[in-house]
Formats: C-alpha cells, structure tokens, sequence
C-alpha cells in the first residue's frame, strides 16, 4: 500500500470520527459529554494534521463526506457503543498506515493507533487482542474480570480451569515444561 492511500484511509476515518463524536456529544452529558469533547478535539486535531501532512506532500486531501450510523443512537449507552466502535475503526485505519517504509508515517500511525486504543477502552473497557487488526473477532477481556488461574511453580503440568471459570473466559497456558537439571 502506497503512503497516499495510507494516509487518504486515516484521513476518512479522522473524519468520520469528527462527525460521529459530534452525535456522541449530542446524546451524553455531565462526565461523558466531557469525554466526547475530548475525542472530538482529539479527532479534528489528527484531521487536521493529515490534511497538512498531505498538502505538504503535494497531495490534495479529500473533503468529509456523508456518514451513516452503523446503529441508531438514542441514548448515552448507545453514544458510549458508539464511540468504541469509533475508536476501533480508527485503529483498522492506522494499522494499515503503520505498515509504510517511512518511520515518520509509522510513528504517527502507532501512537494514532495508541491513542485510539486508549481512548476505545476509556468508552468500554475491554481488550480487543489485536487493536484496529482487520479481520478479526473483537475477541475481548475484560481486566476487571479476568483473573489468572494459578500455576504450580515449574511442575511442568496444565491446569484445568477452576469450576467457576466458563467456555467463553481465555484459556490458561500450561507452564512451560521443565529441561534437563544441570
């Protein structure tokens, strides 16, 4: 993929964020309205440093367009989901612009990515695997419910989980097998 098209897909996604945080901050108040006019400064920045980028590049950077909702947004909850699925395309826009041979495009690309990733988990705290990866199932944990099962110290044994522990939770990794003792 060629930097212009890096760029011109982080450029969209910067712009459909400014847009879909101004409907995040139509439907919260109080602390999460906070947190909207956050993103949305945040946003418009970024946008506003790829269209520079751009230019100085020689390149023309396109102009917002029109947007859909991926879902109706009535209510904060819904504006809170909202802004997580925002945060997560913003990351899928930057991983691929992380991938250019230029380490200033990289540099900008992971710490976009790092900020969008922070800023998704401040709206849902959950852990995608592998943030903004296209083509994945937003396989998440959440911290404040996931507890690591304990492993006996070098027994070399997997561990099953403990009853309480469902399908759907991470699987435990066994402990590395025990070598040769000297």
């Amino acid at each position: 993929m060629s930097a212009s098209v890096g760029l011109s897909k982080a450029l969209a996604a910067e712009h459909a964020a400014v847009y879909a945080y101004g409907v995040i901050g139509a439907k919260t108040t109080g602390a999460l309205r906070t947190r909207a006019t956050t993103g949305f400064d945040a946003h418009r920045a970024r946008r506003d440093q790829l269209r520079a980028l751009m230019r100085r590049r020689g390149e023309t950077p396109a102009e917002p367009g029109t947007y859909q909702l991926p879902f109706e947004v009535t209510t904060a909850a819904q504006a809170a989901r909202l802004a997580a699925y925002v945060e997560e395309r913003i990351c899928a826009a930057y991983v691929e612009l992380s991938a250019d041979t230029d380490p200033g495009l990289r540099r900008l690309a992971v710490l976009a990515t790092q900020e969008a990733a922070v800023r998704g988990f401040g709206w849902q705290p959950q852990i995608p695997a592998f943030p903004g990866m296209p083509g994945r199932e937003p396989a998440v944990s959440s911290p404040a419910v996931t507890e690591p099962t304990p492993l006996p110290p070098n027994s070399g044994q997997p561990v099953a989980p403990p009853p309480s522990q469902t399908a759907t939770e991470p699987a435990t990794l066994p402990a590395p097998e025990a070598g040769p003792t000297p």
